[in-house]
């Protein structure tokens, strides 16, 4: 079911967003499309829209409870969520608790290496520049946020981890590395946006062993091995078995 809205805003690679009547409130749509390597890599997967807006809905509805704020005001229906309307900050926070994918690249940090703090790292968002790593200097430079304003995200992004890192434990799931997107309101408070899902985060499978097969996120599709609908709906199921079901809007 495709809601009522208003013009389309902004669209992204995994999603579209619309306006609505309310001047406060946005409506996202999930798009089904996959890619990787900045949209080198593309497919449609039927279905994984509305995979990744229930996951995102649950994982923000427990965030919310635990005093995090976050954009999501509800669901519209399965693929689409209401949200506060948000000025994203151009950054990408990225919080790593296992060594892998870039960080394993670019250093020599063997993967699998167990983070401890877990490692921090902010990326100026921009495709036509591969968005690039920042350095504190860079950041400064840049003028993106303020110094009260970066001290706050990582705070947010650190209070991400520790929660959903606990909550994915229960699950058999570790939470390897996620991204996370920054958006300041009206009022001008920062919030969690954009989405919480296995696009954005890398999760393994504690009840499996081989080191391909545990993989449950993009990775997958980043590195052919197939069954992504498979993996983003094994997480899904596991959340819903533990979960109430996330505030609906329609």
């Amino acid at each position: 079911m495709t809601p009522e809205h208003g013009p389309l805003i902004y669209e992204g690679k995994a999603k579209r967003i619309f306006g609505t009547s309310n001047d406060e409130e946005v409506l996202v749509e999930f798009k089904n499309q996959a890619t990787a390597f900045n949209a080198l890599k593309r497919a449609e997967l039927e279905g994984k829209g509305r995979l990744n807006c229930q996951i995102s809905a649950y994982l923000f509805e427990i965030l919310q409870s635990a005093g995090i704020p976050t954009h999501f005001l509800g669901l519209a229906s399965d693929e689409w969520m209401v949200a506060q309307r948000v000025e994203v900050i151009p950054l990408e926070v990225v919080l790593r608790n296992v060594a892998t994918g870039s960080l394993c690249k670019e250093t020599p940090i063997v993967m699998g290496t167990q983070l401890e703090p877990p490692l921090l790292d902010l990326y100026y968002k921009d495709d036509s520049l591969a968005d690039p790593l920042l350095t504190e200097a860079r950041l400064e430079l840049l003028g993106v946020v303020d110094s009260n304003q970066r001290v706050e995200i990582e705070r947010l992004a650190r209070s991400v981890n520790d929660l959903l890192k606990c909550f994915f434990e229960k699950l058999d799931l570790q939470l390897v590395d996620f991204k996370l997107e920054i958006g300041v309101n009206r009022a001008g408070q920062l919030l969690v946006a954009d989405e919480i899902s296995p696009d954005t985060c890398r999760i393994w499978d504690k009840r499996v062993n081989n080191t391909k097969a545990r993989i449950l996120d993009k990775d997958r599709f980043r590195q052919d091995l197939g069954g992504v609908l498979d993996a983003y709906g094994e997480i899904l199921k596991r959340i819903q078995e533990v979960s109430s079901k996330p505030r609906n809007c329609s």
